[in-house]
């Protein structure tokens, strides 16, 4: 697949995907004789879930180290890497947790603050416009 059926696959932008490429998080499968990018159904897994991770705030660092986990654990490591792998996943996992819970306390303020707002604009529609 070519990097505009992955963008449209992904919903993320030319731009976004070539960035995430400069930044080591995603890698062509391949590239056609002409220069042209050649991405697989995996490559859009990977871009997907870049995409779950930005707005949770994972910095660039952060997601290529979870990328890395994943990426081992999927290419079979011995029992002790394993096990490493595995609890360094479970931090990522909690991570995400603590994330979700500070983006949930986030829309709750944001909600009580547009109550707020909305309960102030019948006071300030019967003053009229003289200054």
């Amino acid at each position: 697949m070519q990097i505009g059926d992955v963008a449209e696959h992904t919903g993320l932008s030319l731009r976004t995907i070539r960035y995430y490429e400069e930044a080591s998080l995603v890698t062509p499968s391949t590239r056609t004789t002409g220069g042209f990018r050649l991405y697989t159904t995996a490559d859009c897994d990977r871009l997907d879930l870049i995409k779950r991770m930005k707005p949770l705030g994972f910095s660039l660092d952060e997601m290529r180290d979870m990328l890395h986990v994943l990426d081992e654990l999927a290419d079979g490591a011995d029992a002790t890497t394993l096990d490493v792998l595995r609890e360094r996943l479970e931090r990522f996992a909690e991570s995400v947790d603590e994330r979700r819970e500070r983006l949930k306390e986030q829309v709750l303020a944001a909600g009580e603050l547009a109550e707020l707002l909305r309960a102030h604009a019948p006071t300030l529609s019967g003053q009229g416009g003289s200054r």
